[in-house]
């Protein structure tokens, strides 16, 4: 078995594509309910206060960041593909739950369960597909897998936000969940493999050092890793910012529910296919330039939307954002792992993608408060100036 081990994505190419179908399952969990929670929070259960509203943000960002950073140290003792599919377990009971949720901490509870299932799988395809094409196309892989990821993000908001407008905000949108998570779990079960012996054999070839302290020079001491995952962190934040408040912005300012479920879409659609570009691009420009001009267009963008008024601005600001989103979200993985042995790669992006979904906390949180004591605008525009700086740092910072 160890010596048909191939490394390359034509080598592999029939588990990539299967991997990159897993993680379109898995972007569509996040997707059902990107769209409709907010309105939910209200129309269902009364609530107002932003910082409440949020809070479901706030628990799956904590959740998924700690088990992203366990995925990572565990996944050589337990497997990569053990670990997809305990992922998908959890998963399950999410839509059923939404559905039929009676008051606001069930919610919260399947957001705890969908942050557990979003760790587990998205982190173990994201391994898994570094550990099948080598050093060579990282940049490609990576931008195929967030791709797929995001695509479904923005297309099954799309789709749930149109079933809602239709035909009401629970049950019909949800079982679009119910179908992704069954899909999800038999295709890793039946036909995924591990990729442990394609690992063995990166690693008698490589000549990276080993990192001392790999969660500490990853979260900040090494200037490269340190750079990049700051500003992972700050990407989560202003997406969970956006999650959380462009709903509610743009309900404010009198857009439907259908128009609004197309503009919370087109934000991660333009992220999800622009990755097929820019994913290819992190293997052949400075890694350090695109994730500078990536992080700018985002704090511009985010700005920008405290100043729109009508469709077309809140479109483009949208598709801006998305762009840069783009730039930046298959560079980061790619230079993670550039800068780690093979060896130490699973546990340094787990402790990235720690601090990345942690981000979706700090921005719910924070910007929730904002919100509440400043107003939305307000919140939205500290965020924004927050990722500007962010895009400072790695000009600064970064080797």
């Amino acid at each position: 078995m160890e010596s048909s081990a191939q490394l390359g994505l034509k080598e592999n190419w029939k588990q990539f594509t299967l991997l990159v179908l897993v993680n379109g399952f898995v972007g569509g969990m996040v997707g059902m309910e990107r769209t409709l929670l907010p309105q939910i929070a209200e129309a269902d259960f009364g609530m107002a206060a932003k910082a409440a509203i949020l809070s479901f943000i706030i628990v799956f960002g904590i959740t998924k960041a700690t088990t992203n950073y366990f995925t990572g140290v565990l996944s050589h003792r337990f497997g990569r593909k053990n670990l997809l599919i305990a992922g998908w377990v959890i998963g399950l009971p999410v839509p059923f739950i939404l559905i039929y949720a009676p008051s606001w901490p069930w919610i919260i509870f399947a957001n705890v369960l969908l942050g557990m299932n979003q760790g587990l799988t998205w982190s173990s395809t994201v391994v898994m597909k570094i550990d099948l094409v080598g050093e060579k196309n990282r940049g490609l892989a990576m931008g195929l897998n967030e791709s797929a990821g995001y695509l479904a993000v923005g297309l099954v908001a799309f789709l749930t936000g149109w079933i809602g407008a239709e035909y009401g905000l629970r049950p019909y949108p949800f079982y679009v969940g119910i179908a992704f998570a069954f899909a999800g779990l038999l295709t890793s079960w039946l036909f995924i493999k591990d990729t442990a012996h394609h690992v063995d054999l990166e690693s008698k070839s490589s000549e990276i050092p080993l990192l001392k302290k790999v969660f500490w020079e990853t979260t900040w001491a090494n200037k490269n890793l340190g750079s990049i995952t700051q500003a992972g962190l700050v990407n989560n934040l202003n997406d969970g910012m956006i999650w959380g408040l462009f709903p509610i912005l743009l309900f404010a300012k009198g857009f439907s529910l259908t128009v609004i479920g197309l503009m919370v879409a087109a934000y991660p659609m333009v992220w999800g296919i622009g990755q097929l570009v820019t994913g290819k691009l992190a293997d052949h420009y400075n890694k350090k330039g695109l994730l500078f001009w990536g992080m700018l267009f985002q704090g511009l963008a985010i700005i920008g939307f405290t100043y729109a008024s009508d469709f077309g601005q809140f479109l483009s600001l949208s598709i801006l954002l998305g762009m840069g989103t783009a730039i930046v979200y298959p560079t980061f993985l790619a230079a993670i792992a550039d800068y780690t042995h093979p060896n130490q790669r699973p546990k340094s992006i787990g402790t990235f993608r720690l601090w990345r979904d942690l981000g979706y906390a700090i921005g719910a949180m924070v910007s929730g408060v904002l919100a509440d004591q400043f107003g939305v605008d307000a919140a939205i525009l500290a965020i924004g100036l927050v990722t500007l700086l962010s895009s400072l740092i790695i000009k600064i910072r970064m080797e």
